[in-house]
C-alpha cells in the first residue's frame, strides 16, 4: 500500500496536468485526465452543472475555442486523500484572452479525483468566483 505522502504527491501531480491541459487549450491533455464516464460532473463559473463527459468535453472545446490564453497562478493548494477518492482545494488565479479581451480574474476551486487503474483521473470539477 502506498503512503499517504505518496498519495498525496500523485493527486498534485494530476491536479496539476488539469492546469497544464487548460492552460494549453488542448482538449486530448483534458481528455486524458479525466474520468470519461457518464458520472462525471463540471461546474464553470456561472454554469449550471454539467453531467457526464459528453457535456464536459464539450464546454472545453466551447470555452478553448473562444480562447486565445490561458496562464493559471494556483494557490493554496491543499490535498485530502480517503481510499479511492482525492479532493483538491485551490485558488486559481488567471489571466487570459477570451473572444480578444485581455482580463485577470480569481477563482476558488473543488477539483475531485477518482483513483483507476490508470493513476488518478479527474472525476469532478467545481468552480465558483469569490477572489
Amino acid at each position: 500500500m502506498e503512503s499517504q505522502s505518496s498519495e498525496v504527491e500523485e493527486v498534485k501531480a494530476a491536479n496539476l496536468r488539469f492546469y497544464e491541459a487548460f492552460g494549453a487549450l488542448d482538449i486530448g491533455q483534458m481528455e486524458a485526465l479525466w474520468d470519461t464516464s457518464a458520472d462525471a460532473m463540471c461546474v464553470h463559473p456561472g454554469w449550471d452543472a454539467l453531467v457526464g463527459w459528453d457535456a464536459i468535453r464539450a464546454s472545453w472545446v466551447g470555452i478553448f475555442d473562444n480562447t486565445m490564453l490561458m496562464h493559471f497562478n494556483i494557490r493554496y493548494v491543499n490535498v485530502a486523500v480517503r481510499g479511492g477518492t482525492a479532493w483538491v482545494t485551490c485558488a486559481e488565479h488567471i489571466s487570459s484572452v477570451l473572444q480578444g479581451r485581455a482580463s485577470n480574474f480569481g477563482i476558488l476551486a473543488t477539483n475531485i479525483f477518482v483513483r483507476t487503474p490508470h493513476g488518478w483521473k479527474l472525476s469532478a470539477h467545481h468552480a465558483s468566483s469569490g477572489l
